[in-house]
């Protein structure tokens, strides 16, 4: 179908943290969620990457 995988990644230390699966044709846009980082030790903003 049109799921694919999407890879979470900190804003502020760079990690890739999250794996999500994410309907392409309901959400075109990048992700944006706030998920907890454990280098940061605290919420932070996570983008999706290519």
């Amino acid at each position: 179908m049109a799921r694919n995988q999407a890879v979470l990644q900190c804003t502020e230390c760079k990690r890739r943290n999250y794996v999500k699966t994410r309907n392409k044709t309901n959400t075109p846009n990048r992700l944006e969620m706030n998920k907890f980082c454990p280098a940061e030790r605290k919420r932070t903003l996570h983008r999706e990457t290519k």
